[in-house]
């Protein structure tokens, strides 16, 4: 699974990233803070893969350690797309041309359909619903299966195109439709953080077999 960091962990990161290798005693410099929270932070996002450590010898002194961010971590402090998502999504909506406007948006839905659904072949709409899960937790998405009710529900904790979706509500629907797809069944959107909700509910209409895994199919028109 993704792991994501918080705001804390991203400025700890991007602190070290700018002084590059460094001992304790200097991060704790550069950063007011104890050597005992320092190497609690160390030892975190060691074990998620954000930070390296080295072992430094010089002349005749003791070797010392050094940390210096990995290249995991240059790719997590790199990993914001969303601005250009935005820009790249409000310019194809000015294509001035209809049937070409709609053909990127189908080559854009299949491929988040091949995306997420290229590990959920499930017979049943419950399992599909599972593996979906847990293709979007290992894409960092805070996402649950709720069965207690009548119906399943794949519930969002957080919406992963917020930004976006406040620019352009359609973006809820095409995620609608690419769940549909890789579920092979119908989908509602019964709540949704744009409307002030607290979370997006997707309830699925039945937990009946599924006879067309359509999220495979889905993928193999795009020519990739």
């Amino acid at each position: 699974m993704k792991v994501s960091l918080d705001q804390n962990d991203r400025q700890f990161l991007e602190q070290l990233n700018r002084q590059g290798a460094s001992t304790v005693p200097e991060i704790c410099d550069s950063l007011g803070v104890t050597a005992t929270a320092v190497r609690q932070r160390l030892v975190r996002l060691r074990s998620a893969g954000f930070i390296e450590r080295e072992l430094v010898r010089n002349g005749r002194g003791r070797p010392h350690h050094a940390y210096r961010v990995s290249d995991i971590g240059q790719r997590e402090l790199g990993d914001n797309y969303s601005e250009l998502a935005a820009i790249l999504w409000q310019e194809l909506q000015t294509i001035e041309e209809p049937a070409v406007r709609a053909h990127l948006q189908q080559r854009i839905q299949e491929a988040l359909v091949k995306r997420y659904g290229r590990d959920v072949d499930g017979e049943t709409v419950q399992e599909r619903i599972a593996q979906l899960k847990t293709s979007l937790q290992e894409r960092g998405f805070d996402v649950e299966v709720d069965e207690t009710g009548p119906l399943p529900i794949l519930r969002e904790r957080n919406c992963p195109y917020l930004e976006l979706a406040q620019s352009d509500p359609r973006i809820c629907e095409m995620e609608q439709l690419v769940y549909e797809k890789i579920l092979g069944s119908s989908v509602s959107l019964t709540s949704c953080c744009l409307d002030g909700h607290h979370c997006c509910e997707f309830v699925t209409a039945d937990q009946g077999a599924v006879t067309v895994p359509l999220a495979k199919s889905s993928g193999s028109t795009t020519g990739d």
